[in-house]
């Protein structure tokens, strides 16, 4: 039984580590700038393709190029072109199921002579669907098959010995993110769409509309500029999750105040106690900043963290009150971040 030679142990610095990962890292780089420069219109013709089909974007692509492929396909599924992967070696043994007439496949292989995606070749052609191919070369025989090549040139791999997929993975990896992401702002695709894709996460989270995290309308304390202060905390008194502020709105439910618990220990403090049975309207802050209720979770913290807020009203498109976003409802929204100090401003 033969067995693999020994490897010799060598002297392999900090220093030296460092220097050969940097290496690695700019030629990686280096050929990404070159690729980008000689990018032609061959992108524009696969977009256009691509656009001009109602059915998904289907990936393939064997070893390192399908792990590639694999991660492409979750960059067009996150933005808004829908897009499955199949495997070259299992697609003739029953997932060419998956194929639909009007679907377009992206092929990746560097030499383009992948022995899986050679023999998947004629079959899509028989089914009439494109083929868009992402390769080293276009007289290579994925080149030769597809109606658009993204030719990658021909490039070194990185490392000592330049034999694992390294540089041309990860020009596979630009190009296609390249595709996906000048397909989505074609269409359009906006962040609150990237929110429905991504509803888990932080990201998610700060993409969410702000209408899915307020408190409604009827969870706010709301009052009118006439109601004294101590009938107004008296009559909406009630037990239960309770925002620090009072909204004060007019005949036509738009805001004209925001009264906090902080202004009315502000009072105490003062010894203003005759204040307490005048108009609100006397002591609160008018024409507060609000925010518009189709606005992003993260527009509302942005907000609330620049102006030192910790209640928020929140408006319809005619500027009448629709809810309230309150400190506490967001301040774990964002776990890695630390929190800052909320104050009240002085007024």
């Amino acid at each position: 039984m033969s067995s693999l030679p020994l490897r010799s142990v060598i002297e392999f610095s900090q220093f030296d580590q460092l220097r050969d990962a940097r290496e690695i890292i700019f030629s990686e780089a280096d050929a990404l700038r070159q690729m980008g420069r000689t990018l032609g219109t061959e992108l524009s013709d696969a977009v256009d393709l691509i656009r001009s089909r109602q059915g998904a974007v289907i990936l393939t692509g064997m070893g390192k190029a399908g792990i590639i492929a694999q991660k492409i396909c979750a960059t067009f599924s996150s933005t808004g072109t829908r897009s499955h992967f199949l495997h070259p070696a299992e697609a003739i043994h029953g997932d060419l199921g998956c194929l639909h007439a009007d679907d377009t496949v992206l092929a990746l292989s560097n030499s383009g002579e992948t022995e899986e995606i050679r023999r998947l070749l004629p079959i899509i052609q028989k089914m009439e669907l494109p083929i868009i191919g992402i390769t080293a070369r276009e007289t290579s025989s994925l080149g030769r098959a597809s109606q658009v090549v993204l030719c990658l040139g021909e490039l070194k791999e990185a490392g000592m010995h330049q034999l694992a997929p390294s540089t041309s993975t990860t020009a596979m990896l630009a190009m296609g993110d390249a595709l996906a992401l000048v397909i989505s702002k074609a269409r359009g695709f906006t962040p609150l769409e990237f929110a429905t894709y991504h509803p888990g996460g932080s990201l998610g989270r700060r993409l969410t509309n702000i209408s899915e995290v307020m408190r409604g309308r009827d969870e706010v304390r709301v009052t009118f500029e006439s109601s004294s202060i101590r009938e107004t905390f008296v009559r909406l008194c009630s037990p239960g999750r309770r925002s620090g502020a009072v909204i004060i709105v007019d005949d036509s439910n738009s805001v004209t105040g925001i009264f906090t618990d902080s202004d009315l220990a502000r009072l105490l403090e003062e010894r203003r106690d005759a204040q307490l049975d005048r108009p609100i309207s006397e002591v609160m802050i008018a024409q507060p900043i609000t925010i518009q209720s189709d606005a992003s979770l993260q527009e509302a913290v942005e907000l609330l963290k620049s102006r030192k807020l910790s209640e928020l009203p929140v408006v319809d498109r005619q500027q009448h009150l629709a809810g309230l976003i309150d400190i506490t409802d967001v301040i774990g929204w964002q776990p890695q971040t630390k929190p800052n100090k909320i104050n009240r401003p002085a007024g």
